[in-house]
């Protein structure tokens, strides 16, 4: 069972934006090597951080608008959302300890 929550443009404001739990939105693409190297690693903090962060998952290729309207220029791009905007990012695959800075001090 995945912890993780997909996210489409009609869910995208309930399920990110008023989140009453930071958001880790994660853009992604099926052809995007990188994206599959850190899909595990988001699914097991997805678990692991339940009730205190969510994680979701955005595929670029499909939500081209809410990835240009977020300024997506690289896959994968991981954005944290707290209180409906975005807090901090990051670019790129990394080891989890890195992931992790992303939303560790917001949580």
């Amino acid at each position: 069972m995945s912890h993780e929550v997909t996210v489409t443009s009609g869910n995208f404001e309930a399920e990110v934006l008023d989140s009453p739990v930071p958001v880790v939105v994660d853009f992604w693409a099926d052809w995007c090597m990188p994206c599959r190297m850190i899909a595990p690693i988001l699914e097991k903090i997805a678990a692991e951080y339940q009730g205190k962060l969510k994680v979701a998952k955005a595929n670029a290729d499909e939500l081209g608008e809410l990835a240009a309207k977020y300024n997506v220029q690289s896959l994968p791009t991981l954005l944290l959302f707290k209180g409906g905007a975005v807090v901090n990012q990051h670019v790129g695959a990394a080891p989890r300890p890195v992931l992790e800075r992303l939303f560790r001090d917001h949580l």
